[in-house]
C-alpha cells in the first residue's frame, strides 16, 4: 500500500489536470485554483525539508572531516546568517540582507557567468576543428555568426551581418524548433508513462 496509494493519487490528479487543460469547465477550474492554494500552503514544508537535508548532508561532511569540509562550514554559516538577517531586519533596501545579496550573491553570480564564457570559448575551440566536411560547415557558420554580432563584421563586408541574420533565422531556427518538438514528444511520452503507471521509478526502489 505504500506504493499503491501514491500511485493512485498521482494517476488520478494527473488525468484531472489533463482534463482541465483540454476541458476548462468551471468545476475543473475551481479544483485547479483550490489545488494551487494548497501548493502554496505546502511549499514552506518543502523548503523546510530542503534546509534539513542541507544541514544533514553538510553536517555529515563536517563531522567526518571529508575533503573540502571547510566549504560546508561556509555554506551552513552563510545559510544561518542570511536567514537570521532576513528575519531580524527584513528584506527591504538598506538592510543587512540586501547588503549580502548585492555585495556577495550578485558578484558571485557575475563571476560564475564570466567563467562560463571562458568554458564556452574552450568548448567552441574543441568543437569547431575542421576535421570533416560537417565540422567545416559548422566552423564557417560559427565564424560568420560571431562576426555578424560585432561591428568588425560590417566593416569587413555588408554581407556578413545579413548572412549572420539568415543563419540564425533560417537553419538555426529550424533546428531549434525540431529539437523543441523532440523535447515535447519526449515529455509527452514520459508523462503518459507516469499517468498509466508504467514509469514508477519516482516512487523509489526501481520498478
Amino acid at each position: 500500500m505504500k506504493r499503491q496509494i501514491p500511485l493512485i493519487i498521482i494517476i488520478t490528479l494527473g488525468f484531472m489536470f489533463v482534463a482541465h487543460s483540454f476541458i476548462p469547465h468551471k468545476i475543473s477550474t475551481d479544483f485547479f485554483d483550490w489545488y494551487q492554494d494548497w501548493v502554496k500552503a505546502v511549499s514552506p514544508f518543502a523548503v523546510s525539508l530542503g534546509i534539513m537535508s542541507l544541514f544533514m548532508v553538510h553536517g555529515t561532511k563536517i563531522k567526518r572531516k571529508i575533503s573540502n569540509w571547510q566549504y560546508s562550514v561556509i555554506t551552513l554559516a552563510g545559510l544561518v546568517f542570511t536567514a537570521f538577517a532576513g528575519f531580524m531586519w527584513g528584506t527591504q533596501s538598506g538592510t543587512p540582507y540586501m547588503w549580502l545579496f548585492e555585495n556577495v550573491q550578485m558578484p558571485m553570480s557575475a563571476t560564475m557567468f564570466a567563467l562560463l564564457a571562458f568554458y564556452i570559448a574552450s568548448a567552441a575551440y574543441k568543437a569547431f576543428r575542421a576535421r570533416s566536411a560537417e565540422a567545416t560547415v559548422l566552423l564557417i557558420a560559427a565564424i560568420i555568426v560571431m562576426l555578424g554580432q560585432v561591428p568588425l563584421g560590417a566593416m569587413i563586408s555588408k554581407w556578413i551581418p545579413e548572412s549572420s541574420t539568415w543563419i540564425l533565422n533560417v537553419p538555426n531556427l529550424a533546428a531549434k524548433r525540431a529539437i523543441m518538438i523532440g523535447v515535447g514528444l519526449g515529455m509527452t511520452a514520459t508523462s503518459l508513462k507516469i499517468l498509466l503507471g508504467i514509469e514508477r521509478t519516482y516512487l523509489g526502489g526501481g520498478d
